[in-house]
């Protein structure tokens, strides 16, 4: 299976001074921090509930740039849990469904007694981490955690009609999606409250990176998961998107300021429609690779009416307070880039990995065909033989019997 090698922005993100000392546990209304009691050089520890798309970019900035860092973190399998490991990330085997309990968390005590920072980047669940609280708090209330961080969704505040919504604008979820991750974020609110930290509550627009793209969707011709099929009637909504290297900035960012924990949106400057971006995208791929392009098949912006749905998200409060400046303010600066860090021989390899199937597919059509000629073939001369012998058999009776005289040939 083809997969397109990880490119990490490291551009922006929290500077060398303030990851050398991580600061000692804030109370939520101060403004200031200090470094920690009897042992003021110590590096710091993140721990990563979920290392999926966005938590392992932001494990593997954080391990590669400050090398005397610990990051430990959950995966859902032995294949990632070997790469994670492989990449110096202490990676634990973790499943949160629904035989999720407090015993799952007793591989974990002793990264969580050691974690100085803390990221929660898993879905909301029937069986969620929060309804473990009373067993996860006695982990992290060691005075060792500075920093918690929740990763919800912009997804909440529901479809408001095109309108520009901040952080302070009336939440709305429809989906039962966005009612949880809503809930969720209320219970590590407190949960934080309950530790002496303010928590930090990033809504993330819609998620996207190398390998996780309009690109990918269209070079790959992948079939719509349903969340897409759900947004089709959508297309010409105004959408919230951040590239996945502005989500690690702003993570890195806050970390330098744990007194100021509270919801940020974490968007780019563009809500645009999904139908716009994957026009832009087929653009870019046509541009510079005209001999794929005509086999694309995208949306018709001539199809689209006056834009009045969904909501405009804005990213003031995180510029403004986290520092955070876009890496790529636009969808159209975050593809260029996806599509700067792949080669030809890439494109043309990843366009084909469905057309693959499909020819490894009529390939073995053709052969079932071939045998099954062969077979009626086989047949064929079975009953012709039969007709032969049943002939041969027939005449000698005949001649037998005096019925039949055969003629000599001199």
């Amino acid at each position: 299976m083809l997969k397109l090698q990880l490119k990490l922005e490291i551009k922006g993100g929290a500077s060398a001074s303030a990851w050398a000392a991580w600061p000692q546990r804030c109370n939520p209304n101060s403004e200031s921090s200090a470094s920690p009691q009897g042992n003021p050089n110590r590096r710091g520890h993140l721990f990563v509930f979920g290392t999926g798309f966005v938590g392992r970019h932001v494990s593997l900035r954080v391990s590669q740039e400050q090398p005397g860092w610990q990051v430990s973190g959950t995966c859902t399998s032995p294949a990632k849990q070997k790469q994670l490991r492989s990449l110096g990330i202490d990676a634990h085997l973790c499943h949160f469904d629904n035989d999720f309990h407090a015993s799952a968390l007793q591989q974990l005590q002793l990264p969580l007694r050691d974690a100085t920072h803390l990221l929660i980047s898993i879905p909301p669940a029937p069986a969620s981490l929060l309804n473990l609280r009373q067993h996860l708090h006695p982990l992290l209330n060691h005075a060792n955690l500075h920093w918690l961080s929740y990763l919800s969704s912009t997804s909440v505040y529901g479809d408001c009609r095109g309108a520009w919504v901040d952080e302070d604008y009336p939440v709305n979820p429809r989906t039962q999606s966005a009612k949880s991750r809503y809930e969720a974020e209320k219970g590590w609110t407190d949960f934080g409250l309950d530790l002496g930290l303010s928590t930090f509550i990033f809504r993330l627009g819609g998620i996207y990176g190398p390998g996780r793209s309009a690109l990918d969707t269209l070079l790959k011709r992948k079939d719509l998961s349903e969340n897409q099929k759900r947004r089709d009637s959508k297309d010409f909504y105004y959408t919230a998107r951040v590239h996945v290297a502005d989500i690690c900035q702003a993570i890195l960012s806050s970390m330098e300021k744990p007194h100021l924990g509270k919801i940020y949106n974490v968007v780019d400057d563009d809500p645009a429609p999904r139908a716009e971006v994957f026009a832009y995208a087929r653009d870019l791929i046509s541009w510079r690779y005209p001999e794929i392009a005509n086999n694309i098949n995208y949306l018709n912006l001539g199809d689209a009416q006056m834009i009045i749905g969904e909501k405009r998200v804005s990213n003031l409060r995180m510029k403004k307070e986290l520092g955070v400046q876009l890496i790529y303010p636009s969808y159209k600066s975050g593809l260029q880039s996806i599509l700067d860090s792949c080669n030809r021989t890439h494109i043309r390899l990843l366009f084909r990995i469905d057309t693959t199937y499909s020819e490894k597919k009529l390939i073995k059509v053709k052969k079932r065909i071939r045998h099954i000629r062969q077979l009626l073939t086989s047949l064929s001369l079975s009953v012709l033989r039969c007709k032969f012998l049943l002939s041969t058999q027939l005449i000698n009776i005949l001649i037998a019997k005096n019925q039949l005289c055969l003629p000599l040939l001199y």
